[in-house]
């Protein structure tokens, strides 16, 4: 089992160096801005790298809302990033599962995400695997709560989409960690990727916090038993820098037996 964190982009390889890490996770532009992403001078030595590497999409893609203003944007967004993450040598580029507005009904949100699918095969399809990642917060949320999140996988799985599991945004999104990988694995049939993270807020708070192992409000015992159920590359996107994050990989590590 691989392990690793999201680290700033500017020199991950460095980063990831830091942290005795085997898996690096990053963003390729300002995470709240709808700039495309640009060619990296450390292309080349990040497809060689014997690092597993994974890009996050901007925080602002939002493909499932009904406003055209987000969703249109969101869609060439998610593909400029799926083209540069390709360029890169990553393995996933996760995105948020996205919401729709307080009083719409979700299954706009769910066709937009199908439609969003649609899009980009009639523009030769994506060009790096897509993980959706469940989040914590909003009533509307297509990919909170597990019901919403089967609603969302009937309408594209068939997509050949991934998913990528966060253990903070479960928890604070209200889903018992306990068997969290039984229950996604009946929806989605897969779990491509684990984000280990504790929170700082109590169960079912909505809040996306994160937190260290050993400070959050999670068992940490938790979070070790959903990465080995889940048995996919693991990062964590803990505070703390090189330190933080070095702290909770090894400790991981040692609880897994690696």
């Amino acid at each position: 089992m691989r392990i690793g964190a999201h680290v700033d982009r500017d020199d991950p390889l460095a980063e990831a160096a830091a942290r005795n890490a085997e898996v690096v996770q990053f963003f390729l532009t300002d995470p709240q801005g709808y700039k495309n992403p640009q060619p990296r001078a450390d292309a080349d030595a990040l497809r060689a790298a014997k690092i597993d590497v994974y890009v996050h999409a901007p925080y602002l893609v939002n493909v499932a809302t009904p406003n055209n203003r987000i969703r249109i944007p969101s869609r060439k967004l998610l593909l400029a990033h799926a083209e540069a993450a390709k360029a890169i040598g990553a393995k996933g580029l996760i995105v948020h599962g996205g919401h729709v507005g307080r009083t719409d009904d979700l299954a706009v949100g769910i066709e937009n995400w199908r439609k969003t699918f649609v899009y980009a095969e009639k523009s030769g399809g994506l060009p790096t695997p897509v993980l959706i990642e469940n989040t914590a917060g909003g009533d509307n949320a297509c990919a909170r709560r597990l019901d919403a999140l089967a609603r969302l996988w009937d309408a594209i799985g068939e997509f050949g989409v991934g998913f990528c599991l966060d253990t903070c945004h479960a928890y604070s999104g209200g889903e018992d960690l306990v068997d969290i990988v039984d229950r996604v694995r009946a929806i989605t049939g897969r779990i491509d990727l684990v984000h280990a993270n504790s929170s700082k807020d109590e169960f079912d708070s909505g809040r996306d916090r994160h937190e260290n192992f050993t400070t959050g409000t999670i068992d940490a015992k938790l979070i070790v038993a959903v990465v080995r159920a889940a048995g996919a590359p693991v990062v964590v996107e803990t505070p703390g820098g090189a330190e933080g994050q070095g702290a909770d990989i090894a400790y991981l590590r040692e609880q897994l037996g690696q």
